[in-house]
């Protein structure tokens, strides 16, 4: 799971417990302006995930790490598809953040703006 919250400018995305071991990263902080979108698309969490690199898969348990796809690169942290939420970036090192957190309605909502 990955907690979200807000540092000044930039929202902090950090993986808690296991996960910082299962995806190979702690935290990443972006800049709000470079987040397009955030919302969930249950469509996009099945069906192959790209090529790991670093990372964890082990299908239906858990998809954590960097995965590169059709030139993308993605980062996952995802046991329980039901939370997850997917983030559009633009101008970052990753394309998109597929990540599971507490609340998904409530981190839409501060990734947007609207809290």
């Amino acid at each position: 799971m990955v907690s979200v919250k807000t540092e000044g400018k930039n929202i902090l995305f950090e993986a808690q417990g296991l996960h910082k071991l299962w995806s190979f990263k702690s935290k990443l902080e972006i800049p709000k302006e470079h987040i397009l979108n955030a919302y969930q698309n249950d469509d996009e969490l099945s069906g192959w995930k790209g090529w790991r690199a670093p990372g964890t898969s082990v299908p239906y348990l858990i998809t954590a790490g960097t995965f590169h796809l059709s030139g993308n690169r993605i980062f996952w942290d995802v046991v329980n598809k039901e939370n997850t939420i997917i983030i559009s970036l633009k101008d970052e090192e990753y394309q998109k953040l597929i990540i599971e957190v507490e609340n998904p309605e409530e981190a839409i909502k501060l990734l947007k703006g609207k809290q």
